[in-house]
């Protein structure tokens, strides 16, 4: 009887489990409009630019295989960004924090670092409000083979290069973007296109380049 109990609890919680993951991806894709001005607080209470010293980051990240040193940089030669990293959690209503400004890009500190194996995820703005530059407002002429790179606190670069580019409607359950089953590691970056809806104050579209870490 108990170990019956102790089953359908197992079962349940599995459950509780899948639709939790599920809605965070939702969460993850679709983010805050650009005409954000200010930071809004993580679940943890503590805004990104709180974490910027990683005594948070290393908390978060107790349980998880850490190789690589905290992200400081993103450069993308190719379109010209050189970005410092922000370090973002879940804010207060569930959704994925976004970076302060046009300027700078956010990593999902509760996912896997840069370089390590699994897919992290950095976010960046696109479109910001009076045709202010956004970081990631050419993302989209990424190809595959195009390099980018990832700069540590440790001074290490680590090479990634672009192997697809996917677009999706804001509410596609895109497990894919922050999920990995090939023991690798990859980095996965996030922004919108598409259309501005004043009604909903958001993109029609997000756009998700796929990068591979290579060894050179």
């Amino acid at each position: 009887m108990g170990s019956k109990r102790l089953s359908k609890r197992g079962v349940l919680l599995a459950i509780l489990g899948g639709i939790a993951f599920y809605s965070l991806i939702i969460f993850f894709l679709t983010l805050d409009p650009p005409s954000q001005s200010s930071f809004s607080k993580s679940a943890s209470g503590q805004s990104s630019q709180d974490l910027i010293d990683g005594q948070s980051v290393e908390s978060a990240q107790s349980s998880a295989q850490k190789t690589s040193g905290l992200p400081m940089r993103l450069k993308i030669p190719k379109i010209n960004v050189d970005a410092a990293v922000q370090y973002v959690g879940l804010t207060s209503d569930g959704k994925m924090d976004v970076p302060k400004g046009p300027d700078d890009v956010a990593w999902y500190y509760l996912g896997p670092r840069p370089g390590d194996k699994g897919s992290s995820a950095i976010a960046g703005h696109f479109g910001w409000k009076n045709n202010t530059p956004a970081v990631f407002d050419n993302l989209h002429k990424l190809q595959k083979g195009d390099k980018l790179y990832i700069e540590d606190e440790d001074g290490v670069t680590m090479t990634f290069v672009v192997r697809e580019s996917k677009g999706y409607d804001p509410k596609t359950l895109a497990a894919e973007v922050f999920i990995s089953k090939d023991d690798k590691a990859h980095l996965n970056l996030i922004t919108c296109e598409g259309i501005w809806d004043k009604v909903s104050k958001s993109y029609s579209q997000r756009l998700v380049v796929f990068t591979d870490r290579v060894m050179e």
